[in-house]
């Protein structure tokens, strides 16, 4: 048994908003090729990941930023902009959001233990 105080909350869309950021800025590497269609697929999947625990948490507006992610980088019926710099304005921005939604998106620890 740990001394130490458990957490009073969780950053459950920590880890998959990280990882949609690296995914993001790994793709910039890869826009107009044939390997962003990966990139497109695991953005999607992560920003889909994250909307579901920002509502878990209680913390819908986080879908206004999510949702469009996971539109634009839908595989499924893609959309195409007319330029790479945009699509890598938008990798930056999209970035952005996905770390800033692991950060900020916290739920009460239910195993939380108050302090000595």
């Amino acid at each position: 048994m740990s001394s130490y105080p458990t957490p009073a909350y969780r950053r459950t869309a920590l880890a998959p908003g990280i990882l949609g950021a690296i995914v993001l800025l790994a793709g910039i590497a890869l826009l107009g090729t044939g390997g962003f269609t990966w990139i497109l697929f695991a953005t999607s999947i992560l920003a889909l990941v994250v909307a579901v625990y920002a509502w878990q948490a209680g913390q819908p507006w986080w879908l206004f930023g999510l949702a469009p992610i996971a539109l634009l980088w839908n595989p499924v019926w893609p959309i195409t902009l007319p330029s790479d710099q945009l699509w890598g304005a938008l990798q930056y921005i999209a970035a952005i959001v996905f770390i800033a939604a692991g950060v900020l998106i916290r739920v009460p620890n239910p195993d939380a233990r108050k302090p000595r």
